[in-house]
């Protein structure tokens, strides 16, 4: 392998400069970085690296992994080209036999509402894709909730999703569910075999490179990504990502449908498009609206 640099500080030095501006965020004075199980100086050096840019250690790892095997592949070391390879992260090639069903159409603006009244009335102002996001202990209420908006969504050309309560989805015919990384990891596999026999679409969250590795080998319909700016709606584990990440992590999805979510809204929307992705969640910015048919349509138009 070439490489100009040749310390393992310098090397790590070298990448943390040329994106610190782009990728950096916060990280605890105290934090101590993920110990290395191996000996390749670039793998070693990106880990360093990421840990100096804030990255979680799972984030870090997964990273370093992805920075040696470009290295390995390409035989140099070039700290100004952060890994954007779907191969470098060891991301199968599509189209797959265990893939879920594709969405039908881009997703556009996705409206994440919490009860099905708000989901029904987004799916008539246009919104394209809709998600019913019920929070419940109430079994009862939970299957109501589901029935009235699968209902309530018809004859509207939106894209239902469900999130969490798949048996319910199926039972009433959603067009999909949406799964977080905890409840992902509390389903089982005969629980995902069913929403994929069933033909619904599945939608996973993600909140940085390891969830979104996870996520992808689901073969999932789409994956969000997030939170990219602040939010209050939902305690986060993970800071919010930023533009500059969404920006490197986009690509990595270029063969699934992809979207972003947290914090956007009309002000920062356009920084997100120009971070390469035209898929947005929304909450409170089409909540809050006074005419929402208005909002949409200005959603869109910043989305075209």
């Amino acid at each position: 392998m070439t490489t100009t640099i040749t310390s393992t500080e310098a090397m790590a030095q070298a990448i943390v400069d040329a994106h610190r501006a782009t990728l950096a965020l916060p990280r605890d004075a105290n934090a101590v970085p993920p110990a290395s199980a191996s000996d390749d100086p670039v793998f070693i050096a990106a880990l360093q690296a990421c840990h100096e840019l804030g990255f979680i250690d799972a984030d870090a790892l997964s990273v370093a992994r992805a920075w040696s095997h470009r290295s390995r592949h390409s035989g140099q070391f070039d700290p100004a080209h952060w890994p954007d390879e779907p191969a470098d992260f060891d991301i199968a090639p599509h189209p797959r036999a265990n893939a879920y069903a594709r969405v039908p159409r881009p997703i556009g603006l996705y409206a994440v509402m919490p009860d099905a009244a708000w989901t029904v009335r987004m799916a008539r102002a246009g919104v394209p894709t809709v998600q019913l996001r019920f929070k419940s202990g109430d079994a009862h209420a939970i299957r109501q909730e589901v029935r009235a908006a699968v209902e309530g969504v018809k004859g509207t050309d939106a894209c239902l999703y469900i999130n969490d309560h798949w048996q319910e989805a199926i039972e009433a015919g959603a067009h999909g569910v949406h799964l977080g990384q905890e409840d992902l990891e509390a389903m089982s596999t005969e629980g995902l075999n069913a929403i994929r026999k069933a033909g619904l679409r599945l939608g996973l969250s993600t909140h940085g490179y390891a969830e979104m590795l996870i996520a992808e080998r689901h073969s999932p319909s789409y994956i969000a990504m997030g939170a990219v700016f602040p939010t209050t709606l939902k305690q986060m584990a993970t800071a919010p990502q930023g533009t500059g990440r969404l920006r490197v992590y986009a690509p990595l999805l270029r063969d699934v449908e992809h979207m972003a979510i947290g914090g956007i809204d009309l002000n920062n929307v356009a920084s997100v498009v120009a971070a390469g992705v035209r898929n947005v969640g929304v909450v409170r910015a089409l909540m809050a609206v006074d005419d929402l048919d208005a909002a949409v349509a200005e959603w869109k138009a910043a989305l075209a």
